[in-house]
């Protein structure tokens, strides 16, 4: 317990080139996935759900019927109100994880990753792996969560952006973003989470891979990525003792 108050899901936070334990991101992954699922049927229930409610107790027969022969009913109707205060709330708590675990000191401000640490820490053998793949990720998925809160308050991100150019840019009586947007950066994101947290399988690391491979960007060690510390710690303390005991051997047979 003390080690994870002390590195969390670091190696050595000490070091210069940080690397992270891969199983704790994993778990923290599958934490997180709740809110992409969260989304993805908030933002279903909006966009494919009818946005009336209907009294089907006021439902009175109109004696008419359509082209389709279908009767017709009069009925009282109430067109559904959204209110986004939640998901919003919830989306701001998502970019902050996305953004906390991008560094050794705001990470100590999270509180999936104190749990994400201490589980990996109990249950399986720490994979460690350079943090830059992975903060290349979590960007990708804080400029997801950002569109996604641009969607939601339109009109609070149009008076920024009007104020910024003293003129209207966006306008702020009405939704000027495709529903398709964000219900398809929702399911990607969703998409993403579960390959993390299910199949150990990081599509922005492997983006970020690419980008290296063309010269965009500049990466860790991969040859480092998986080196077993304790087994080279091990295999020291055994050719240390070794050295030790011939030592006094030698000096037995000299005296």
């Amino acid at each position: 317990m003390s080690d994870v108050v002390k590195n969390l899901w670091f190696r050595d936070t000490k070091e210069d080139a940080i690397y992270i334990n891969d199983v704790a991101v994993r778990i923290r992954a599958g934490m997180l996935l709740f809110i992409s699922i969260y989304m993805s049927f908030t933002l279903w229930n909006a966009f494919f759900v009818s946005h009336w409610v209907v009294d089907g107790n006021t439902a009175i027969d109109s004696g008419d019927m359509d082209w389709d022969n279908n009767i017709i009913y009069s009925v009282h109707a109430i067109k559904r109100v959204y209110d986004w205060t939640f998901q919003t709330y919830l989306l701001w708590y998502g970019l902050f994880e996305m953004l906390a675990g991008m560094s050794t000191i705001t990470a100590r401000l999270s509180p999936t990753i104190y749990i994400a640490s201490f589980l990996a820490k109990r249950t399986a053998k720490p994979i460690w792996k350079p943090l830059a793949p992975k903060r290349f990720a979590w960007t990708i998925g804080a400029s997801i969560i950002a569109t996604c809160l641009v969607f939601f308050n339109p009109d609070v991100f149009a008076n920024w952006v009007n104020t910024i150019f003293q003129h209207e840019v966006l306008p702020t009586d009405r939704q000027y973003m495709s529903y398709y947007i964000p219900l398809s950066l929702v399911w990607v994101c969703l998409g993403f989470m579960w390959m993390e947290a299910v199949m150990g399988f990081c599509v922005g690391c492997k983006v970020h891979a690419l980008l290296v491979k063309v010269g965009i960007l500049k990466d860790e060690c991969e040859a480092c990525n998986n080196i077993d510390w304790d087994e080279i710690a091990r295999k020291n303390q055994e050719r240390l003792a070794k050295e030790a005991a011939a030592q006094q051997s030698t000096e037995q047979h000299a005296s």
